[in-house]
């Protein structure tokens, strides 16, 4: 689901160290019984654990089981398994900005649409779906999940002890671009100087990022990170930020960064549908109400969405096409959207489903969700991704840590990054 970077925690990596420990096998297999096990990988929690136990109570001679496991641990694993032709598991989730890489090695897919998939091209969001196929006609990769349109959350007592606006509708009028946002960061931090503005430069610049048609690649997937003049001004906009001490400074998704969310160090974070969940779980019971939901500056944008995938080596293709259909339903996607993950569906007839978007969520002082995120879905784009998207991503991201470690001043990072791109590009 999104992430690019995305919902991890230290519960799901002792699941997923435990169920390894217990089944270093791969695609399904039959047991003594007649049983058919079925494996499903994830990199955090989908919500499928009540989805899975509905699909094995109607398919009684099926078991499934899960496997979830950290963002990039889970992309590497795959990658060794396609590469050695045994382990993946025979349905994998795939994040979108991995999707590119494992373009390379489709034919190691499952073409879904000899299982059906072609019929269900309606149901998705167009560029959603063109996303799943790779732009091959008559080839489905993958069936999607979710898409993570953008929103700020932010903390309504933080701001009122800032003095600035807590109505949702006036504190996304208090920044129309980033500029302005990074604007109000200073006059919070003028005024409550013991809290951050924002948890992570990082993600501060993957929004930013997710908001360019092309960013690190054009159209021809030729790099240019270096060419791109909004890479640097997001990049250095985002640095200077965190050298102003803007940044909580908290590394995204490890557990430093979910105790930083519990104490309320940072009084707004980028938000796409599915942070909600993943803030909703650090913050706890304590946090409730106190956060809240407005527009996210520069006019939305896309972070994150997965797409669920069957490895040619399952040996069980077509019951594994199956599960990955029903797991990408619209009466799953409706049920994930509804409940504790709260993952945006990529249908269309769930988007436009009335009790989707009258969605609110308790815990958000009842935010519209439905009515935030569902709405905006309809207009948003592809964010182009090269094959090697995430090694050029990966450099920016560490040269920003650079900065919150205050190891290096933003024109310094800038550099650092282009060079460890250009190493890792060669």
């Amino acid at each position: 689901m999104g992430p690019t970077r995305a919902r991890r925690t230290a519960a799901a990596l002792a699941a997923a160290t435990a169920l390894l420990a217990l089944c270093a096998c791969g695609s399904g297999s039959d047991a003594a019984d007649g049983r058919l096990t079925l494996t499903v990988a994830t990199f955090s929690d989908f919500g499928y654990k009540p989805l899975i136990e509905e699909y094995e109570r109607t398919h009684p001679g099926i078991d499934v089981k899960e496997r979830i496991s950290q963002f990039d641990q889970h992309h590497n694993q795959l990658s060794t398994q396609i590469a050695s032709g045994s382990g993946a598991a025979d349905v994998v989730a795939i994040e979108e900005g991995y999707l590119p890489k494992f373009r390379a090695v489709k034919d190691k897919f499952t073409n879904l649409a000899d299982h059906g998939a072609l019929d269900r091209e309606d149901e998705y969001l167009d560029w959603k779906w063109e996303q799943g196929t790779l732009g091959t006609p008559g080839f489905v990769m993958g069936y999607g999940t979710d898409v993570g349109s953008l929103a700020i959350c932010y903390r309504k007592d933080l701001f009122e002890k800032a003095g600035l606006p807590t109505d949702r509708a006036e504190v996304g009028k208090l920044w129309p671009t980033w500029d302005a946002y990074f604007a109000t960061g200073e006059r919070f931090r003028s005024r409550v100087g013991d809290k951050a503005w924002f948890d992570s430069s990082g993600n501060i610049f993957t929004a930013m990022m997710n908001q360019t048609e092309y960013g690190f690649f054009d159209a021809r997937d030729q790099y240019v990170g270096d060419t791109n003049p909004k890479v640097r001004e997001f990049f250095m906009a985002s640095a200077q930020a965190t050298a102003d001490e803007q940044s909580a400074n908290l590394q995204p998704f490890s557990q430093q960064w979910n105790a930083g969310i519990k104490q309320g160090r940072m009084a707004t974070m980028t938000c796409p549908a599915w942070m909600t969940g993943q803030i909703a779980t650090a913050a706890g019971d304590a946090g409730a109400g106190k956060w809240d939901i407005a527009a996210v500056p520069g006019g939305g944008g896309n972070w994150g969405g997965s797409f669920l995938t069957v490895p040619k080596q399952s040996k069980h293709a077509k019951e594994a096409a199956e599960l990955a259909d029903f797991l990408t339903s619209a009466a799953a996607q409706k049920k994930i959207f509804t409940g504790p993950v709260g993952a945006l569906p990529s249908l269309v007839p769930v988007l436009e489903d009335p009790e989707v978007r009258g969605t609110t969520s308790e815990y958000f002082n009842d935010a519209p969700t439905g009515q935030l995120f569902a709405s905006s879905a309809r207009g948003l784009g592809p964010n182009y991704r090269g094959t090697k998207d995430q090694q050029a991503r990966i450099p920016f991201g560490n040269a920003l840590q650079l900065v919150e470690q205050g190891k290096a001043d933003p024109e310094e990072a800038w550099d650092k990054a282009l060079d460890e791109a250009d190493k890792n590009l060669r």
